[in-house]
């Protein structure tokens, strides 16, 4: 009997501190943590994953589709346009007024297609807004298209009303060129006929008492001999005779560095230069060049006058 008295204490005991209620009757069951909660929000979580993921397929494809329609739109806007451009580079009038207004249309055409070109992102509304000003710029284009031709059939009457005079004016101008061109003509050959030419062109060496010497090397300075042609086309008076000496090697012999005159619309170095009375007779003329590179060799001699070259020859002078 004490034994048992002495077990229940210690099971009351025991009970007591593990939160056993003695008026209960027994022991407390063990709590299990809630496991179908658990499993239930898992499950919740998959779904709106799921869902999560075909929303955004949806929203990815619904963006490339839209990105797809957008650029279907913006390849249509662009090929209006440039058919458009290629329009007016087809249209043509010669009333100075309409031709400004179609410069300035055709410019108009031409910077809406570089800003669709440059436009980044499209909206349905900016759609919207570049076919409502393609299509005004469309009916723009074809009242221009309307009005020039109505001037071309107005032009092709008048054109067709004046055909006779046309011709007349046509014929008479011919008349008038032809005898224009024969004028010019004999205009051409009055002035070659009334060019003075050189005959007789001589190249002397002489010494320093003006004596002529037979070697190059003893001369101080050369002079230049010529008969200028009498001619009675060529307008008698003053003028300005130039001579050109090259020497053996090749450089124009010059008595001083800025000796130049116009002669073809070229400024060239002259060696020696005179003015003379020509009167439409025989002239025989002398020029001097008193500088140095006096040498043995072959020389070139070439007279000018009235910018013309009159005449050449090639000296040997030993």
């Amino acid at each position: 009997m004490d034994n048992y008295n002495n077990n229940y204490q210690q099971d009351y005991n025991q009970g007591y501190n593990q939160g056993y209620d003695p008026g209960y009757g027994g022991y407390p069951p063990q709590q299990t943590p809630p496991q179908k909660s658990i499993k239930g929000l898992k499950i919740m979580i998959v779904i709106l994953a799921v869902i999560l993921g075909a929303l955004s397929v949806l929203y990815f494809t619904q963006v490339k589709q839209m990105q797809a329609d957008y650029a279907e739109a913006r390849d249509t806007l662009t090929a209006r346009l440039t058919m458009m451009l290629a329009n007016y580079d087809t249209l043509s009038t010669e009333n100075d007024t309409l031709a400004q207004h179609l410069t300035t249309e055709r410019f108009k055409a031409d910077s809406l297609l570089e800003t669709l070109k440059n436009e980044r992102v499209l909206t349905r509304r900016k759609i919207k807004d570049y076919e409502k000003r393609l299509g005004y710029m469309r009916t723009v284009m074809e009242g221009y298209i309307h009005q020039i031709d109505s001037l071309n059939t107005l032009n092709q009457k008048l054109v067709n009303e004046n055909i006779t005079y046309r011709k007349q004016i046509t014929s008479a101008r011919l008349r008038a060129d032809k005898a224009e061109e024969k004028a010019q003509e004999l205009s051409t050959k009055v002035q070659k006929g009334a060019v003075i030419r050189a005959r007789d062109i001589a190249l002397v060496a002489l010494n320093r008492s003006d004596k002529v010497v037979s070697r190059a090397a003893r001369a101080e300075r050369l002079r230049v001999d010529f008969v200028l042609v009498g001619n009675e086309l060529s307008q008698p008076g003053e003028r300005n005779v130039y001579a050109r000496i090259i020497g053996p090697d090749g450089y124009v012999l010059a008595n001083r560095s800025n000796a130049a005159f116009n002669y073809e619309g070229d400024m060239i170095t002259y060696s020696a230069t005179r003015q003379v009375d020509y009167q439409n007779e025989d002239l025989s003329v002398s020029l001097f060049y008193n500088g140095t590179g006096i040498t043995g060799g072959k020389y070139q001699v070439m007279i000018y006058i009235d910018g013309h070259l009159i005449g050449s020859n090639e000296i040997i002078l030993r």
